[in-house]
């Protein structure tokens, strides 16, 4: 199977199973992760033109949409086929499968459209998005290797990095501010560093992360650059700036219903194919496998998903302008007084604006919470709810939840207030009645507590 990945060729398009005397007939003009024409050059389109020009899977009679692949084994026609397959002589690239914590087609399928949406060569979709990032970090570094990485992260990521990683791995990370390239630059340690990880726009101080520099700085000391996507997917594209892995929560806007959990590693074709490798692969010997069902829902969404993005950054940026006309501290890239704002607009894709989410800074978490209580409760407005990308509008107190594995000195320096309340702004509803129910509960905040 391994040497199988290592081929990277191209995958047919038939639902049929073939006989594995019929493995050298004439192959689809698709490739086994992406388009040909992408795999010939990866030349750079516009994410939701990327995902048109992918390839689309028909269903098993016919239907419109693919049909599900729920086996979790597969059968084969003759006896020799088997010792083949596990020999590495066929595999998936010619429409063979074993199992489905290997490949599973419609799971192969769903990482085509994360390819195409991220520009890659190559990606696998996994069970959650901390299973992506975990694995990702596993593969790249051995015992004794070294990571440099933001120092403003999501909760979870900084705990794998800060706490789990150096106990069972023997891996050590570094945090930096992002911001600071002289600072980057020290902490790279030519030789031993392995990787350089941040968030596009990092969870939840929205800061935006100078990918193009960043990447050079990285690549000058032949370290990995490593990205997590998932606040700004369609927005910023990093592979396109010359980073080399992209990871995303696909449970947040990808899904944009918040009822799944997923995953989804983007990256080289080698990288992929190493981490499905037999004997020394992280995801093949981990096993975060997908269910297929949920790589059927997921492809039924990514198609819509530029839609939903232009919504929510639309909307946030509207919010955010209006908020701090009243008075309040909103921290968000698309607002020129963000320090990062000429950045992002540097980077960002066209048309699709700056982001989703933004923050307010009540500066205690007695305001923070008073203020999600009069939004949920008495506004209507939204929810108090951790994760983002839903259709309603979903607020948390960072610094006591998605945050909170951080320490009192660690969410000082990543610029974590105790007040700061992020808010994932959904698209439920029109602009001015949502508008008029986040103004009414600002009016009832500033009748006791002025801002």
């Amino acid at each position: 199977m391994a040497d199988t990945l290592n081929q990277n060729t191209n995958i047919v398009a038939s639902n049929k199973k073939r006989s594995s005397g019929s493995d050298e007939c004439d192959h689809h003009d698709d490739s086994f992760f992406v388009s040909k024409k992408q795999s010939k050059s990866l030349v750079w389109e516009d994410p939701a033109a990327a995902l048109a020009n992918a390839r689309h899977e028909f269903g098993e009679h016919g239907g419109v949409n693919m049909s599900i692949e729920a086996s979790a084994t597969f059968t084969v026609m003759e006896p020799e086929t088997m010792r083949r397959m596990f020999a590495g002589e066929l595999g998936p690239d010619r429409d063979f499968f074993i199992y489905s914590r290997h490949f599973n087609p419609t799971v192969l399928n769903l990482g085509r459209l994360m390819a195409a949406l991220e520009g890659t060569e190559a990606a696998y979709c996994t069970a959650s998005g901390m299973s992506a990032i975990s694995s990702v970090m596993l593969q790249l570094c051995s015992s004794g290797g070294h990571v440099v990485a933001s120092q403003t992260l999501y909760g979870g990521t900084h705990a794998l990095l800060t706490h789990f990683l150096p106990r069972a791995c023997n891996i050590t990370t570094s945090f930096v501010d992002v911001r600071d390239l002289e600072m980057v630059k020290e902490a790279i340690v030519e030789g031993r560093t392995n990787v350089l990880y941040f968030e596009s726009v990092s969870n939840p101080t929205l800061t935006v992360a100078n990918i193009p520099e960043l990447s050079r700085i990285a690549h000058e000391k032949g370290v990995t650059v490593v990205v997590d996507n998932t606040f700004a997917p369609m927005v910023l594209s990093p592979v396109k700036m010359g980073a080399d892995v992209v990871v995303h929560s696909i449970s947040k806007y990808i899904s944009g219903a918040a009822d799944i959990i997923a995953g989804a590693v983007c990256g080289p074709a080698s990288l992929v194919n190493s981490m499905m490798d037999l004997h020394q692969g992280s995801l093949m010997l981990l096993g975060p496998t997908m269910n297929p069902k949920v790589a059927f829902e997921l492809a039924e969404r990514l198609p819509h998903l530029g839609l939903r993005m232009k919504e929510h950054c639309k909307r946030a940026l509207e919010y955010a302008s209006r908020m701090t006309k009243l008075g309040l501290k909103v921290i968000y890239p698309g607002l020129e007084d963000h320090p990062d704002h000429a950045l992002i607009k540097s980077m960002a894709n066209k048309d699709y604006g700056y982001g989703g989410i933004l923050c307010v800074d009540m500066e205690t978490e007695e305001r923070a919470n008073r203020l999600m209580n009069v939004l949920q409760n008495f506004t209507q407005f939204g929810f108090m709810a951790v994760s983002l990308g839903y259709y309603e509008t979903l607020m948390s107190c960072s610094g006591s939840s998605t945050s909170s594995e951080l320490n009192n000195e660690e969410k000082e320096l990543a610029g974590i207030s105790p007040g700061l309340v992020r808010m994932s702004i959904g698209y439920n509803g029109s602009l001015e009645q949502k508008w008029s129910q986040l103004d009414k509960a600002l009016s009832k905040m500033q009748e006791k507590m002025p801002f």
